[in-house]
């Protein structure tokens, strides 16, 4: 409820305040839903100054209704498909990462989270021409990796070191320098990290819940509220910047000792899309690259899909491979 108060509204002062909490009227919604004439009466104020500001009042704060067909019309233009750089993923991903949403990798130690989310950055900042903001919790993050896998695209240094600057990576190893970092970035950050290179199209926090577990459970509730907030900012980086969010998370065993997505009921509702990352046991291989990436929320494609890959795949050159276009774009099946 939003508490009335002096210079809300023209005509809404101190003096017609008071006459209004007389009459036990304290908030908008309180002077919305009463008769205006009869108000009036009570606070001896004119008909038409407080129909004015009811009028007022019910526009600032009254959701108005917008038809499916504009919506529509806002996600056709607004919303963009960025590639993955790998076919398969892509094809689990109906066809990449969507702007506007978070999608999260999760998945054992190995199974290959970061390696991907390298791979994104790398391929975003390349191929697509895009800057990538990369929060890094865990001090994993390698130029020296990034650098190898664009090795494999290009023997241009020149066109390496361009992409390289497109890659802007910010150490955070808690929770309170997370949200600043992320209240810096819808504060203005975003747009000068677009400086001089192209803009900003995902933005990457590996790994989310390296920071955010250790301060869940126990009988205190502020850690959950700062999973929170952190899901709240985030979602909000992705819809007004018209970014894709990609995050990773770490797995626990289930009650019937299944492999489940950690960070509990309550996150499980933020990420438009969840992905589970595991390992290929090949008999004879201990160092095999290939993955198995199993669907496990989406709203878009059907769960429990599994598709699988190669982590080696991002250090393959690629043939004219754009990997971005806008939803709607028409797909041969």
């Amino acid at each position: 409820m939003v508490i009335l108060r002096d210079g809300m509204c023209p005509g809404l002062d101190e003096e017609l305040l008071r006459e209004l909490r007389a009459a036990d009227i304290k908030t908008v919604e309180d002077l919305v839903s009463s008769d205006t004439e009869e108000l009036a009466q009570k606070c001896s104020v004119s008909y038409k100054a407080l129909f004015a500001i009811r009028r007022v009042l019910l526009a600032q704060h009254t959701a108005f209704p917008v038809s499916g067909a504009d919506l529509y019309e806002e996600l056709l233009s607004s919303t963009a498909i960025l590639s993955t750089g790998n076919p398969s993923l892509d094809k689990l991903l109906d066809s990449g990462l969507y702007t506007g949403e978070i999608t999260e990798l999760s998945g054992g130690p190995g199974s290959g989270k970061s390696q991907v989310c390298f791979g994104v950055a790398v391929h975003i900042s390349y191929h697509l021409k895009h800057s990538v903001m990369y929060i890094d919790t865990m001090g994993g993050i390698s130029a020296g990796r990034l650098l190898q896998m664009l090795r494999a695209e290009s023997s241009n240094t020149e066109e390496q070191m361009q992409a390289l600057q497109r890659i802007h990576i910010v150490h955070v190893f808690d929770i309170f320098s997370l949200l600043e970092c992320l209240h810096g970035l819808r504060c203005g950050g975003l747009q000068q990290a677009s400086v001089g290179g192209g803009s900003v199209k995902a933005v990457i926090v590996d790994s989310v819940s390296a920071i955010i577990s250790p301060i869940l459970g126990g009988k205190q509730n502020e850690g959950m509220s700062l999973m929170i907030q952190v899901a709240g900012v985030l979602k909000t980086i992705a819809k007004d910047f018209n970014v894709a969010a990609l995050v990773t998370n770490h797995v626990t065993g289930g009650g019937s000792g299944e492999v489940q997505a950690g960070l509990g009921l309550s996150w499980s509702y933020i990420p438009r899309t969840r992905v589970l990352l595991e390992r290929v046991e090949r008999p004879g291989s201990l160092h095999c690259s290939l993955r198995t990436a199993t669907l496990i929320k989406s709203s878009r494609q059907p769960c429990h899909v599994k598709e699988e890959f190669d982590l080696q795949w991002w250090s393959r050159s690629e043939e004219g491979s754009s990997g971005k276009r806008k939803l709607g774009a028409s797909d041969s099946c």
